[in-house]
């Protein structure tokens, strides 16, 4: 991994950083970002090696969010976790980011009702609740409405935990460092969290202690699975996201206190917050009553800037920071950041779609001669 120039820096956010297991060489984090370069079986290619390891001197990369079942496949070219395609595939990946130096975690993402059966090949989709987005989803067939879900039941519930659990230990057997689960953007343990996407009358409805009994009951059993220190968890409170609805302060606060709550005393690894005020009081209250390091991300509200993540660090909003934009524009930022210099512009139209153009043809330093 290349020697990182502190000199630049006012703050230590190129220092060194212990997340439970895992052990970041500096505290620029790659975002999760989804890309549809994988095949339409699942499987992450030569290309996908290639871009991950590209950005190896971060100090942690999070994959896109990666179907555990089919069933809870978002978007044509999502990457899997499920077949032993997808975990080789996975592999190739893992081997060359560590090669390089690199930590990679892979986002354990089950859709929920955020898809259709055009793209899942399944007969449904699921959510808690029979509630459906309102709008339009993309499909290979082209725009129609999102279907009504199928609201799970309970022994569901635990078929789909069990699954989970099995695709966190997949990711390890494919050698990633660790998992983060996914509990935001309106997916699946998302939409647990919203009184507006769950409206179930039993133990997992109702009250905010029991919209995240889900959320807790399956990032136990991932952590208990692969271990804590190699578990996280996004959350991205009063996002308001794919019709999961987060409007009210109150039950956002009490949701959210409730499920850090559950998830207390695990020791996981890291809680990565999604929200477009950092500084502001509820993420802050929020990183108090966790018990571990938090990783903060401004979101889709503005590009994370050098000037932010600095401040998020040198103010103690957080330990880490995650970068969305500019990773994918500049896959050697942490080089780029320590030196103060010129950043690539991203480039919003190739962000989704198949090929290298957008994806691993951005420049380096090195390349521009710089």
């Amino acid at each position: 991994m290349p020697t990182l120039d502190r000199k630049a820096s006012p703050v230590d956010l190129f220092s060194p950083l212990s997340l439970g297991d895992l052990h970041l060489a500096n505290r620029i984090t790659m975002a999760p970002l989804t890309r549809t370069r994988s095949s339409d079986d699942g499987v992450p290619g030569d290309l996908v090696v290639e871009y991950y390891t590209q950005r190896a001197s971060l100090g942690m990369i999070v994959t896109e969010g990666t179907f555990p079942v089919q069933e809870a496949k978002a978007y044509p070219g999502q990457p899997g976790i499920e077949t032993e395609e997808q975990i080789a595939g996975w592999r190739k990946v893992t081997d060359s980011v560590h090669a390089a130096g690199g930590v990679i975690v892979l986002q354990l993402m089950h859709s929920g009702r955020v898809s259709h059966p055009l793209i899942t090949g399944t007969d449904r989709i699921v959510a808690p609740s029979a509630v459906a987005i309102i709008g339009e989803v993309h499909t290979p067939e082209g725009k129609t409405d999102y279907p009504v879900p199928h609201a799970l039941t309970l022994d569901e519930l635990e078929s789909t935990k069990v699954a989970l659990v099995a695709a966190a230990r997949n990711a390890i057997r494919a050698g990633f460092d660790g998992v983060e689960i996914h509990g935001a953007n309106g997916y699946l343990l998302h939409e647990f969290l919203s009184p507006v996407s769950n409206v179930r009358e039993d133990r997992y409805g109702g009250s905010p202690e029991n919209r995240t009994r889900y959320v807790v009951e399956v990032t136990r059993a991932v952590s208990e699975a692969i271990g804590a220190g190699r578990t996280g968890i996004r959350i991205s409170p009063a996002h308001n996201i794919q019709d999961v609805w987060e409007k009210d302060s109150g039950d956002v606060r009490a949701t959210y206190t409730a499920l850090l709550d559950g998830i207390g005393g695990l020791g996981l690894a890291y809680l990565s917050i999604l929200h477009a005020d950092l500084g502001g009081e509820l993420v802050q209250d929020l990183r108090a009553s966790f018990d571990g390091k938090v990783i903060a991300n401004s979101g889709f509200s503005a590009v994370t800037t050098r000037a932010e993540a600095i401040a998020l660090l040198e103010d103690a909003h957080a330990d880490a920071v995650a970068v969305g934009r500019l990773v994918i524009a500049n896959p050697d930022l942490a080089e780029r950041w320590a030196q103060e210099a010129p950043e690539n512009e991203p480039d919003a139209a190739t962000f989704y779609g198949p090929g290298a153009p957008g994806y691993t043809d951005y420049p380096t330093l090195v390349a521009a001669g710089a």
